[in-house]
């Protein structure tokens, strides 16, 4: 069952996929011509199952994989032809905080902030703010390599929060956090897009992404399943009692 993605009336988009492919070394398809627009002030919730083209998505929407056909504008730069513009007003967390692991967690947010050109005063205010909130402050002068799991995705949280980018790209972000993190973030992803900026959320956690996101886009083999709201969805397959993950299961089974 494929569900054509839901039309809306024109609005601001600050993330726009045109019809994007990629595909394997022999010729396979792992994207197939695929479509979306994230608009202003909006958490979408990007969900499919392991091998479905997620994180390929997000690697072409941050210039980390060359999209072969297609093309994806962020804030109305190209990624291809305008990379530095675009990639200014994104932060990405990836799906493996495992980086920089020689480096101590505030060498390594220094590290981010240079890179973004963030001022002195600003990524000492930020940085403090952050790391209390993520209850990390104790950290910051030991090696990357001595955190937990939970820990570094914390480290990567923040080095993405402190320039302030309009886009948060965020790649399976809860995976490994305690439950207050995983409150926090929650709260700070509302707050951002409450404030006219995109969240574009990717998770295996589908009862998160039906509580929080304000449209879910569901993938599979590389294409767009469906696009909308949750309520949308159970009105589609008339099954208003159902959780997203009931309907993701029906969705993808008969696929």
């Amino acid at each position: 069952m494929i569900f054509s993605p839901y039309k809306y009336k024109k609005v601001n988009c600050m993330i726009e996929i045109k019809s994007i492919s990629k595909s394997y070394i022999k010729g396979a398809k792992i994207i197939d011509n695929l479509n979306l627009e994230i608009k202003d002030g909006e958490i979408l919730g990007f969900i499919g199952p392991n091998g479905a083209g997620k994180t390929t998505v997000i690697k072409m929407m941050t210039g980390i994989l060359e999209i072969d056909q297609g093309d994806i504008l962020i804030d109305g730069k190209s990624i291809k032809s305008e990379p530095y513009e675009a990639k200014k007003n994104i932060g990405l967390t990836p799906d493996n905080p495992d980086m920089f692991l020689n480096l101590k967690g505030i060498e390594y947010l220094n590290f981010i902030a240079d890179i973004y050109q963030v001022s002195e005063n600003d990524r000492i205010q930020k940085i403090k703010e952050l790391a209390k909130k993520f209850e990390i402050e104790d950290a910051l002068n030991e090696k990357i390599e001595s955190y937990s799991h939970g820990m570094r995705q914390k480290i990567v949280i923040i080095g993405v929060l402190l320039h302030n980018p309009k886009n948060w790209i965020l790649d399976e972000p809860i995976t490994g956090l305690d439950p207050k993190a995983i409150y926090d973030l929650k709260i700070m992803m509302k707050e951002h897009a409450k404030q006219g900026n995109v969240v574009f959320f990717s998770t295996h956690i589908l009862e998160v992404a039906e509580n929080l996101c304000d449209r879910v886009a569901i993938i599979n083999k590389g294409k767009i399943l469906f696009l909308g709201r949750v309520s949308e969805l159970k009105n589609k397959m008339k099954e208003e009692n159902n959780s997203l993950e009931e309907l993701f299961m029906e969705i993808i089974e008969n696929d």
